[in-house]
């Protein structure tokens, strides 16, 4: 097999090294292009088809239904581990000892409380603000009450991610407490990572709320399948500001606003949407499934198909078997979860829908799970940002400790106007 490529640009031809992946992935290497050819840059609009960086933190074969998290697979990991054992994986590298372990929980209860100023922030917005927009700029507001750790350190990196890991549950339980008209209720220390969340959601000063342990494990599941997912837009918005040397509260703020976009974190809560506007409109499944097929229909199936994956999304698999040991333990009735189900049995047993590899995704389950345990839909954003925190984390640490890195600086394709003169603006038609 080759280890070079040949690109011929007119008449001249240029080689180019291939570089190989540990899982074989193979990319031409086009650093030197530009210089090499005086100016000529490869067109590659979303980066379908471009390798921005080398990562040894998450990996995911599309065609076969594969997701690993530092070579582990992503089924072993939800079957066995735990969402905080999950995070210091994904920052560190390797699973912790059983001392790392203690350390880091016992770091991650220590830093669950907010500076009472803070509460401060919160009281500045609007009751109705969208969650997410607190979130984001909770985050970047944070790193003033810590200013040691807003320089771009890797040094203190352990304490920077335990204190954003540990605070960002208490940043979304008071979002969604302010869109009540609730008092904040503060983190029980002891209490571990899940349940403390829950209970600084639903809990009141007079009636204490208690996750069963399957609504805990149900969520912590949730989160874990959420935890990285390779070069998606939130995750690249995080490396190039850090690539910038934007400190971690900063990078992260910035992942929290692109994963806000309708198209990237909102789409578990468009599946939702869907399945009310099928409850609601009274329509039949078979007449769903003839509409989204139509190309002149504004009828979308939400939840099914996948940018990477061109197979079973191995987290779907997990979540529906999930959904079901929930919904079963609270013996909670739900219309959605049966119109999900004979949504899924029709599509999958639909040529059309087979041929396109469009099988369900996770936000297909994750969204009803979310809706099982109380949470409403404007806070399902939030938790997949919470899930996806160790992730954006670990991508940081791996743009700071990168040494060939240089600061993002995408080319373009100029089509605008050719050079023109300035035109007074009593001669402008």
């Amino acid at each position: 097999m080759t280890n070079t490529a040949t690109m011929k640009i007119a008449d001249q031809e240029y080689s180019l090294p291939i570089i190989e992946g540990t899982e074989g992935e193979r990319a031409v290497d086009i650093t030197k292009l530009r210089n090499q050819s005086k100016g000529c840059i490869t067109y590659d609009p979303g980066f379908g088809n471009t390798g921005a960086c080398k990562s040894d933190i998450t990996f995911i074969d599309g065609e076969k239904g594969i997701l690993r998290y530092r070579g582990i697979p992503i089924e072993e990991l939800a079957e066995k581990s735990t969402f905080t054992e999950v995070a210091y994986l994904l920052i560190w590298g390797e699973l912790p000892n059983e001392a790392q372990r203690k350390a880091f929980s016992e770091l991650l209860t220590d830093n669950a409380l907010l500076h009472e100023n803070l509460k401060n922030h919160f009281e500045g917005f609007p009751w109705n603000a969208p969650p997410m927009a607190m979130l984001s700029a909770m985050i970047n507001a944070l790193s003033c009450y810590h200013l040691e750790l807003a320089a771009p350190c890797a040094i203190l990196l352990e304490e920077a991610a335990t204190k954003l890991i540990s605070k960002v549950r208490t940043i979304a339980a008071f979002s969604y407490k302010m869109t009540r008209g609730e008092p904040f209720i503060y983190p029980d220390p002891n209490r571990r990572y899940v349940s403390n969340f829950l209970h600084m959601m639903f809990s009141l000063p007079h009636d204490t709320y208690e996750a069963p342990p399957i609504v805990a494990q149900a969520l912590d599941k949730v989160l874990m399948l959420h935890a990285d997912h390779e070069q998606n837009c939130s995750t690249s918005t995080v490396r190039m500001v850090a690539s910038a040397e934007a400190n971690l509260f900063s990078s992260v703020s910035a992942g929290v606003c692109a994963l806000w976009g309708r198209l990237h974190g909102g789409a578990n809560m468009a599946v939702i949407e869907m399945l009310e506007s099928i409850r609601e409109g009274g329509l039949s499944i078979k007449k769903c499934v003839e509409l989204a097929k139509d190309k002149n229909s504004d009828f979308k199936l939400m939840g099914f198909g996948h940018r990477v994956y061109k197979n079973f999304d191995p987290r779907a698999i997990i979540l529906r078997k999930t959904c079901e040991e929930l919904f079963a333990a609270i013996k909670h009735q739900d219309p959605l979860l049966d119109i999900a189900r004979e949504l899924e049995e029709a599509a999958l047993n639909d040529s059309y829908f087979v041929e396109r590899n469009l099988y369900p995704n996770v936000d297909f389950y994750s969204g009803i799970i979310l809706r099982a345990i109380g949470i409403p839909t404007n806070m399902f954003t939030v938790m997949f940002a919470i899930g996806r925190l160790p992730g954006w984390i670990a991508h940081w640490r791996e743009v700071n400790e990168d040494t060939s890195m240089r600061i993002a600086r995408p080319r373009q394709i100029y089509c605008g106007y050719q050079k023109r003169a300035y035109v007074p603006i009593e001669q402008r038609p």
